[in-house]
């Protein structure tokens, strides 16, 4: 049986992620942290975990069935979480289609056993790795907007020290009127 590590997550367009990694290389200390790679760099909607091939299929069926508008995300916040050592990059305030986007696909996983966090929801991109010290975050007053028009399932493995993330399937959001 074919196992694979999956999220759904948003995928930010190439010129953001290359904007992102260097407003974090002028703006955190080389040793703050390990960078994620800019092709890693996305918001992840719902961990899924090891999932077998036919969970897999089941939960791009019932994605595929998703009805929602786009929305508009605004990145304008930034944190550290000690704990588990990430410098990230986040919305102040998650869009309504966001939130709800998110919320069906942890439901649709966890029906389908897919363990979610019981932790809230809190969309991030992460930025650095193994940021066990305090960082010192950027003052306010940094700010990126773009429209999500779909979202993405993805595979992610981890080989020569490396983790890759591989698009398997993406799904539109119809233009949102008037937003």
């Amino acid at each position: 049986m074919s196992i694979q590590r999956l999220f759904f997550a948003l995928e930010l367009p190439a010129p953001l992620q290359q904007q992102l990694v260097q407003w974090r290389a002028d703006h955190f200390a080389e040793g703050a942290g390990k960078p994620v790679a800019a092709a890693n760099l996305h918001l992840t909607l719902a961990f899924l975990g090891d999932v077998s091939a036919e969970t897999s299929q089941q939960l791009q069926q019932l994605a595929s069935r998703i009805i929602q508008p786009g929305f508009s995300l605004d990145l304008d916040d930034a944190g550290h979480w000690p704990r588990p050592g990430v410098v990230w990059l986040g919305c102040q305030r998650a869009p309504r289609g966001l939130l709800q986007l998110a919320s069906l696909l942890r439901a649709q996983a966890a029906r389908h056993g897919c363990a979610q966090s019981a932790q809230p929801f809190h969309p991030h991109i992460t930025l650095l790795r193994h940021a066990t010290q305090k960082v010192a975050l950027p003052p306010r007053g940094f700010h990126w907007q773009y429209d999500v028009s779909d979202f993405a399932l993805f595979s992610s493995t981890f080989s020569q020290g490396r983790t890759r993330y591989r698009r398997l399937a993406r799904w539109p959001l119809p233009s949102s009127s008037g937003a």
